[in-house]
């Protein structure tokens, strides 16, 4: 006969209702987190133009083959001068289109790929500090901050310095300088998560820590952090431009940033040099902040019942 504090135990099926609800149907929760996002007119607008800037970089290669790089035509073209060459030519006689649609391809990779990084170095440090504390959080804490000691600017310019100007390296730089924040999130998350009823009750039933933390605990903390990654792509795009600009980026791929360095000594006579891939860096980085306070509006269950 079953005892009555075995009968007590949380049976599955009311486990998984004593879960929240993006565990229990995540797909209404989908659907209701596109209508959350679709109703924030910024953040349509800006996943617009970022579709925009991800097609562009998708057809440079078909629009404008060949070395973006090659000399075309005659030095500074003005915008609109020629119709082969709408955005004009720089003061080498390079077509700047050409330029901005493969520097759009290589800024965007090292966004993403950078952020992909950093989101999976900063998660697993961070679900590891929280769920299992103690000593161990202290010590992946400490670690944590030892690379928010140096300013992020001048750490990303140093390490590329000493790895040497190339895109690989940027992207090794800019994800070594985006990892503690979402590491501090994403503790910060697990931590709010670690003491709630459905996981008191997982531990009831026999379920292991780690199946807990993996299926229970991170996915529902992972929201915030996918709002973190659209501003780590962003951070990374501002990042990799200063690095080109100063001329430590790799010499050899197209980039707005290294557009800009080398248009800064004709700005009085030729602006367009620096005004075209700097708008191009305005748009890029817009675009993704706005997406990032949708996907913040419509994942925060704060924001959301407002």
């Amino acid at each position: 006969m079953t005892s009555s504090a075995e009968s007590a135990l949380p049976t599955p099926d009311a486990l998984d209702a004593s879960a929240p609800s993006s565990l229990a149907r995540p797909a209404r929760r989908g659907s209701r987190t596109w209508q959350q996002f679709a109703r924030h007119g910024g953040a349509v607008a800006g996943a617009a133009l970022l579709t925009l800037i991800v097609i562009v970089a998708v057809c440079a290669g078909w629009w404008y083959p060949g070395d973006p790089l090659r000399i075309v035509a005659t030095p500074e073209i003005w915008p609109l001068e020629q119709w082969q060459y709408p955005l004009g030519t720089d003061a080498l006689g390079r077509d700047i289109a050409a330029m901005l649609a493969h520097g759009a391809r290589a800024t965007l990779a090292i966004g993403l790929v950078a952020s992909v990084a950093a989101t999976v170095i900063g998660v697993s440090i961070g679900a590891v500090a929280a769920w299992w504390g103690g000593w161990i959080d202290e010590v992946l804490m400490r670690f944590t901050e030892l690379f928010q000691i140096v300013p992020n600017v001048v750490f990303v310019l140093t390490v590329v310095a000493i790895l040497g100007p190339r895109i690989e390296n940027t992207v090794i730089a800019v994800a070594l300088v985006s990892w503690p924040a979402i590491a501090r999130l994403t503790r910060a998350e697990c931590l709010s998560f670690k003491s709630r009823e459905f996981v008191q009750a997982c531990r009831t039933v026999g379920l292991s820590s780690w199946r807990i933390a993996l299926r229970e605990v991170l996915p529902n903390a992972l929201p915030p952090v996918l709002v973190m990654g659209t501003l780590v792509v962003a951070g990374a795009i501002l990042y990799e431009s200063v690095v080109s600009f100063l001329g430590l980026g790799d010499p050899n791929i197209a980039s707005w940033g290294r557009q800009i360095g080398e248009g800064r000594t004709l700005i009085r006579s030729s602006w367009y040099l620096c005004a075209e891939p700097g708008i191009a860096i305005m748009l890029a980085v817009l675009a993704l902040n706005l997406v990032g306070d949708g996907l913040n509006d419509a994942l925060n269950p704060t924001l959301r019942k407002r």
